[in-house]
Protein backbone atom coordinates (compact mmCIF):
# COMPACT_ATOMS: atom_id res chain seq x y z
CA UNK A 1 0.00 0.00 0.00
CA UNK A 2 2.10 2.65 -1.66
CA UNK A 3 0.23 5.87 0.31
CA UNK A 4 -0.03 4.07 3.68
CA UNK A 5 4.22 4.11 3.50
CA UNK A 6 4.60 7.65 2.29
CA UNK A 7 1.77 8.96 4.67
CA UNK A 8 4.10 7.32 7.70
CA UNK A 9 7.20 8.73 5.69
CA UNK A 10 5.62 12.27 6.22
CA UNK A 11 4.46 11.72 9.17
CA UNK A 12 7.96 10.60 10.98
CA UNK A 13 9.84 13.41 8.83
CA UNK A 14 7.16 16.03 10.61
CA UNK A 15 8.14 14.12 13.93
CA UNK A 16 12.00 14.18 13.95
CA UNK A 17 12.48 17.31 11.50
CA UNK A 18 13.14 15.12 8.64
CA UNK A 19 13.45 16.75 4.87
CA UNK A 20 10.15 14.90 4.12
CA UNK A 21 8.97 14.76 0.37
CA UNK A 22 7.32 17.46 -1.77
CA UNK A 23 3.74 16.82 -3.06
CA UNK A 24 5.04 17.67 -6.78
CA UNK A 25 8.15 15.81 -8.40
CA UNK A 26 10.31 18.16 -10.33
CA UNK A 27 9.20 17.39 -13.43
CA UNK A 28 6.15 17.90 -13.45
CA UNK A 29 6.11 21.56 -11.52
CA UNK A 30 5.79 23.20 -14.77
CA UNK A 31 2.84 21.37 -16.37
CA UNK A 32 1.16 21.76 -13.09
CA UNK A 33 1.61 25.86 -13.20
CA UNK A 34 0.28 25.94 -16.68
CA UNK A 35 -2.74 23.96 -16.05
CA UNK A 36 -3.20 25.97 -12.49
CA UNK A 37 -3.43 28.85 -14.25
CA UNK A 38 -5.37 27.91 -17.01
CA UNK A 39 -7.86 26.98 -13.78
CA UNK A 40 -8.01 29.93 -12.33
CA UNK A 41 -8.50 31.72 -15.32
CA UNK A 42 -11.88 29.28 -15.93
CA UNK A 43 -12.53 29.80 -11.76
CA UNK A 44 -12.51 33.64 -12.17
CA UNK A 45 -13.25 35.66 -9.59
CA UNK A 46 -13.24 33.78 -5.63
CA UNK A 47 -16.33 35.09 -3.71
CA UNK A 48 -14.86 39.06 -2.44
CA UNK A 49 -15.13 39.97 0.91
CA UNK A 50 -14.95 38.09 4.32
CA UNK A 51 -16.93 34.99 5.18
CA UNK A 52 -20.03 35.77 7.51
CA UNK A 53 -19.22 36.19 11.14
CA UNK A 54 -21.03 33.06 13.23
CA UNK A 55 -19.43 33.34 16.93
CA UNK A 56 -21.56 33.18 19.48
CA UNK A 57 -23.79 31.03 21.81
CA UNK A 58 -26.18 28.79 20.14
CA UNK A 59 -29.20 27.07 21.80
CA UNK A 60 -29.35 30.33 24.01
CA UNK A 61 -33.06 29.08 25.30
CA UNK A 62 -31.29 25.82 26.40
CA UNK A 63 -30.24 25.10 30.46
CA UNK A 64 -26.52 24.32 31.31
CA UNK A 65 -23.53 25.89 30.88
CA UNK A 66 -22.61 26.83 27.24
CA UNK A 67 -19.94 24.33 26.21
CA UNK A 68 -16.95 26.55 24.78
CA UNK A 69 -16.55 25.31 21.03
CA UNK A 70 -13.76 26.87 18.38
CA UNK A 71 -12.79 26.11 14.96
CA UNK A 72 -9.31 26.76 13.20
CA UNK A 73 -8.19 26.48 9.96
CA UNK A 74 -8.79 28.13 6.23
CA UNK A 75 -11.46 29.20 3.90
CA UNK A 76 -13.25 26.10 4.26
CA UNK A 77 -13.75 26.57 8.09
CA UNK A 78 -14.15 30.11 7.94
CA UNK A 79 -17.23 29.59 5.31
CA UNK A 80 -16.11 31.50 2.64
CA UNK A 81 -19.05 31.26 -0.37
CA UNK A 82 -22.07 31.29 1.58
CA UNK A 83 -23.97 34.53 2.29
CA UNK A 84 -25.13 34.19 5.63
CA UNK A 85 -23.98 33.10 9.27
CA UNK A 86 -26.14 29.89 9.57
CA UNK A 87 -25.13 28.53 6.21
CA UNK A 88 -21.04 28.69 7.89
CA UNK A 89 -19.92 25.14 8.51
CA UNK A 90 -19.26 26.43 12.30
CA UNK A 91 -22.41 27.73 13.05
CA UNK A 92 -24.53 24.39 11.60
CA UNK A 93 -21.71 22.33 14.31
CA UNK A 94 -22.41 24.55 16.71
CA UNK A 95 -26.71 23.87 16.04
CA UNK A 96 -25.90 20.44 16.14
CA UNK A 97 -23.58 20.36 19.01
CA UNK A 98 -26.15 22.16 20.91
CA UNK A 99 -29.09 19.59 19.81
CA UNK A 100 -27.18 16.28 20.85
CA UNK A 101 -25.59 18.12 24.32
CA UNK A 102 -29.00 19.68 25.26
CA UNK A 103 -27.73 22.76 26.40
CA UNK A 104 -25.91 25.75 25.05
CA UNK A 105 -22.86 26.09 22.81
CA UNK A 106 -20.37 29.18 22.43
CA UNK A 107 -18.81 28.97 19.26
CA UNK A 108 -15.43 30.89 18.19
CA UNK A 109 -14.50 31.09 14.83
CA UNK A 110 -10.49 31.53 14.57
CA UNK A 111 -10.50 30.45 11.17
CA UNK A 112 -9.35 32.55 8.38
CA UNK A 113 -9.29 32.28 4.25
CA UNK A 114 -5.99 31.58 2.65
CA UNK A 115 -4.59 29.99 6.08
CA UNK A 116 -1.82 27.34 5.48
CA UNK A 117 -1.14 25.04 8.11
CA UNK A 118 1.53 27.46 9.53
CA UNK A 119 -1.51 29.62 10.54
CA UNK A 120 -2.53 27.43 13.06
CA UNK A 121 -0.25 28.33 15.41
CA UNK A 122 -1.57 32.05 16.32
CA UNK A 123 -4.95 31.02 16.07
CA UNK A 124 -3.90 28.45 18.57
CA UNK A 125 -3.20 31.02 20.73
CA UNK A 126 -6.84 32.80 19.86
CA UNK A 127 -8.60 29.62 20.35
CA UNK A 128 -7.20 28.83 23.99
CA UNK A 129 -8.00 32.11 24.99
CA UNK A 130 -11.48 31.17 24.87
CA UNK A 131 -10.86 28.22 27.04
CA UNK A 132 -12.32 25.33 24.35
CA UNK A 133 -13.85 21.89 25.10
CA UNK A 134 -14.03 20.88 21.66
CA UNK A 135 -12.16 22.21 18.71
CA UNK A 136 -12.20 21.42 15.24
CA UNK A 137 -9.68 22.05 12.59
CA UNK A 138 -10.15 22.09 9.20
CA UNK A 139 -6.79 22.76 7.03
CA UNK A 140 -4.57 21.73 4.08
CA UNK A 141 -5.71 22.83 0.58
CA UNK A 142 -3.39 25.67 0.59
CA UNK A 143 -0.38 24.20 1.75
CA UNK A 144 -1.39 22.04 -1.32
CA UNK A 145 -1.96 24.89 -3.73
CA UNK A 146 1.44 26.51 -2.66
CA UNK A 147 3.17 23.51 -2.38
CA UNK A 148 4.16 23.54 1.19
CA UNK A 149 6.24 20.65 1.72
CA UNK A 150 3.80 17.79 3.12
CA UNK A 151 6.31 17.32 6.56
CA UNK A 152 5.86 21.04 7.56
CA UNK A 153 2.47 21.12 6.78
CA UNK A 154 2.15 17.97 9.12
CA UNK A 155 4.01 19.75 11.54
CA UNK A 156 2.05 22.75 11.94
CA UNK A 157 -0.89 20.79 12.47
CA UNK A 158 0.65 18.50 14.99
CA UNK A 159 1.44 21.06 16.99
CA UNK A 160 -1.61 22.53 17.42
CA UNK A 161 -3.01 19.52 18.32
CA UNK A 162 -0.97 19.50 21.24
CA UNK A 163 -1.58 22.32 22.78
CA UNK A 164 -5.56 22.24 22.29
CA UNK A 165 -5.12 18.63 24.09
CA UNK A 166 -2.86 20.03 26.91
CA UNK A 167 -4.99 22.58 27.45
CA UNK A 168 -8.07 19.72 27.92
CA UNK A 169 -9.75 20.37 24.36
CA UNK A 170 -11.08 17.57 22.66
CA UNK A 171 -9.62 17.74 18.93
CA UNK A 172 -11.38 16.47 15.98
CA UNK A 173 -9.46 17.63 12.46
CA UNK A 174 -11.55 17.46 8.72
CA UNK A 175 -8.58 16.51 6.29
CA UNK A 176 -7.20 18.19 3.37
CA UNK A 177 -10.15 18.10 1.27
CA UNK A 178 -9.62 16.14 -2.15
CA UNK A 179 -8.72 19.15 -4.48
CA UNK A 180 -8.81 17.15 -7.61
CA UNK A 181 -13.03 17.34 -7.05
CA UNK A 182 -13.01 20.54 -8.01
CA UNK A 183 -14.76 20.79 -11.46
CA UNK A 184 -12.37 23.12 -13.65
CA UNK A 185 -9.33 21.53 -13.07
CA UNK A 186 -8.32 19.08 -16.03
CA UNK A 187 -5.55 16.25 -16.44
CA UNK A 188 -3.08 16.15 -15.56
CA UNK A 189 -3.66 18.44 -12.65
CA UNK A 190 -6.77 16.98 -11.35
CA UNK A 191 -4.81 13.74 -11.24
CA UNK A 192 -1.48 15.59 -9.25
CA UNK A 193 -3.94 17.42 -7.02
CA UNK A 194 -6.01 14.31 -6.15
CA UNK A 195 -2.86 12.16 -5.61
CA UNK A 196 -1.43 15.50 -3.32
CA UNK A 197 -4.41 16.13 -0.93
CA UNK A 198 -4.99 12.71 -0.41
CA UNK A 199 -1.24 12.20 0.09
CA UNK A 200 -1.52 14.75 3.06
CA UNK A 201 -4.53 13.70 4.29
CA UNK A 202 -3.19 10.45 5.26
CA UNK A 203 -0.10 12.21 6.77
CA UNK A 204 -2.60 14.04 9.08
CA UNK A 205 -4.37 11.74 10.32
CA UNK A 206 -1.19 9.33 11.33
CA UNK A 207 0.30 12.79 13.40
CA UNK A 208 -3.68 13.79 14.61
CA UNK A 209 -4.08 10.04 16.25
CA UNK A 210 -0.76 10.20 17.69
CA UNK A 211 -1.48 13.19 19.54
CA UNK A 212 -4.67 11.85 20.88
CA UNK A 213 -7.24 13.76 18.37
CA UNK A 214 -9.31 11.86 16.12
CA UNK A 215 -9.70 12.88 11.72
CA UNK A 216 -12.48 12.70 10.29
CA UNK A 217 -11.17 12.73 5.88
CA UNK A 218 -12.98 14.84 3.86
CA UNK A 219 -12.04 14.05 0.36
CA UNK A 220 -13.70 15.19 -2.11
CA UNK A 221 -16.31 16.25 0.55
CA UNK A 222 -18.17 13.30 0.49
CA UNK A 223 -17.87 12.33 -2.95
CA UNK A 224 -21.26 10.99 -3.84
CA UNK A 225 -22.98 14.12 -3.28
CA UNK A 226 -20.77 16.04 -4.90
CA UNK A 227 -20.51 13.98 -8.16
CA UNK A 228 -24.52 13.96 -8.22
CA UNK A 229 -24.86 17.74 -8.11
CA UNK A 230 -21.44 19.46 -8.37
CA UNK A 231 -23.64 23.03 -9.08
CA UNK A 232 -25.20 22.62 -6.41
CA UNK A 233 -22.44 21.81 -3.68
CA UNK A 234 -20.13 24.18 -4.77
CA UNK A 235 -20.25 28.10 -4.93
CA UNK A 236 -20.22 30.77 -7.37
CA UNK A 237 -16.62 30.37 -7.43
CA UNK A 238 -16.73 26.75 -8.51
CA UNK A 239 -13.96 25.73 -5.79
CA UNK A 240 -15.59 26.36 -2.82
CA UNK A 241 -18.38 24.35 -1.34
CA UNK A 242 -21.94 25.83 -0.98
CA UNK A 243 -23.88 26.26 1.38
CA UNK A 244 -25.49 22.69 0.72
CA UNK A 245 -21.45 21.70 0.29
CA UNK A 246 -20.64 23.07 3.78
CA UNK A 247 -24.34 21.09 5.35
CA UNK A 248 -22.14 18.32 3.76
CA UNK A 249 -19.11 18.46 5.77
CA UNK A 250 -20.47 19.64 9.01
CA UNK A 251 -22.85 16.89 8.91
CA UNK A 252 -19.38 14.20 8.50
CA UNK A 253 -17.62 15.87 11.45
CA UNK A 254 -20.70 16.58 13.96
CA UNK A 255 -20.87 12.44 14.93
CA UNK A 256 -17.35 12.40 15.43
CA UNK A 257 -17.41 15.36 17.84
CA UNK A 258 -20.75 13.90 19.57
CA UNK A 259 -18.35 11.24 20.41
CA UNK A 260 -15.14 12.72 21.44
CA UNK A 261 -17.50 14.46 23.92
CA UNK A 262 -18.89 11.21 24.83
CA UNK A 263 -22.57 12.80 24.90
CA UNK A 264 -24.06 9.62 22.32
CA UNK A 265 -24.61 6.65 21.94
CA UNK A 266 -24.19 5.33 25.34
CA UNK A 267 -21.85 2.41 23.29
CA UNK A 268 -19.61 2.90 21.32
CA UNK A 269 -20.33 1.37 17.87
CA UNK A 270 -18.26 -1.48 16.69
CA UNK A 271 -16.21 -1.89 13.53
CA UNK A 272 -18.00 -3.44 10.73
CA UNK A 273 -15.84 -5.21 8.48
CA UNK A 274 -18.49 -5.34 5.71
CA UNK A 275 -18.27 -1.90 5.59
CA UNK A 276 -14.44 -1.67 5.31
CA UNK A 277 -13.89 -0.92 9.22
CA UNK A 278 -11.47 -2.52 11.99
CA UNK A 279 -8.73 -1.82 13.65
CA UNK A 280 -5.58 -1.27 12.05
CA UNK A 281 -1.83 0.08 12.81
CA UNK A 282 -2.39 4.01 12.24
CA UNK A 283 -0.64 4.28 9.29
CA UNK A 284 -2.50 1.26 7.11
CA UNK A 285 -6.24 2.88 8.86
CA UNK A 286 -4.89 6.84 7.63
CA UNK A 287 -4.55 5.43 4.04
CA UNK A 288 -7.61 3.96 4.02
CA UNK A 289 -9.29 6.80 5.27
CA UNK A 290 -8.06 8.76 2.76
CA UNK A 291 -9.64 7.04 0.21
CA UNK A 292 -12.88 6.86 1.66
CA UNK A 293 -14.58 10.13 2.46
CA UNK A 294 -16.54 10.52 5.99
CA UNK A 295 -14.53 8.18 7.37
CA UNK A 296 -13.27 8.35 11.47
CA UNK A 297 -9.92 7.12 12.68
CA UNK A 298 -9.01 7.73 16.01
CA UNK A 299 -6.77 5.85 18.76
CA UNK A 300 -7.57 2.36 20.74
CA UNK A 301 -6.05 -0.14 22.59
CA UNK A 302 -5.41 -4.06 21.57
CA UNK A 303 -4.96 -6.28 24.48
CA UNK A 304 -4.75 -3.06 26.86
CA UNK A 305 -2.10 -1.63 24.58
CA UNK A 306 -1.98 1.55 22.78
CA UNK A 307 0.36 0.41 20.15
CA UNK A 308 1.70 -2.36 18.89
CA UNK A 309 4.41 -3.71 16.60
CA UNK A 310 3.63 -1.30 13.36
CA UNK A 311 3.01 1.86 15.76
CA UNK A 312 -0.09 3.51 17.50
CA UNK A 313 -3.52 0.97 17.14
CA UNK A 314 -6.37 2.84 15.27
CA UNK A 315 -10.03 2.18 15.21
CA UNK A 316 -11.27 3.30 11.33
CA UNK A 317 -15.06 4.10 11.61
CA UNK A 318 -17.94 5.24 9.45
CA UNK A 319 -20.40 6.66 12.28
CA UNK A 320 -23.96 7.41 10.58
CA UNK A 321 -24.20 10.45 9.42
CA UNK A 322 -27.05 13.14 10.60
CA UNK A 323 -29.09 14.89 9.15
CA UNK A 324 -28.92 18.60 9.01
CA UNK A 325 -30.06 20.20 12.14
CA UNK A 326 -33.27 21.62 12.04
CA UNK A 327 -33.73 25.73 12.09
CA UNK A 328 -31.03 27.57 15.08
CA UNK A 329 -32.71 26.21 18.36
CA UNK A 330 -32.33 30.52 19.21
CA UNK A 331 -30.69 33.08 17.60
CA UNK A 332 -27.18 32.92 17.93
CA UNK A 333 -25.59 36.32 20.12
CA UNK A 334 -22.54 38.04 19.27
CA UNK A 335 -20.07 36.86 21.47
CA UNK A 336 -17.93 39.88 20.72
Amino acid sequence: MPRAFTARRVAAAAAYGGGGITALGGLTVGLVLAEARLARRIIGATPSGDPPRADGVYGAGLPGEPLSFAVLGDSTAAGLGVHTPGETPAALLADGLASIAGRPVLMVNVARSGSRSEALAAQTELALAAAPQIAVIMIGANDVTSRVRSADAVRHLAQAVERLRAAGAEVVVGTCPDLGSVKPLMQPLKWVARRASRQLAAAQTIAVVERGGRSVSLGDLLGREFAADPVGMFSEDRYHPSARGYAAAAMALLPSMAAALALEPEHEPLPDARRGEGVLPVYLAAAEAAEKPGTEVSGTRVAGRDHGPRGRWATLLRRVRRHPPPPPLAESSDAA
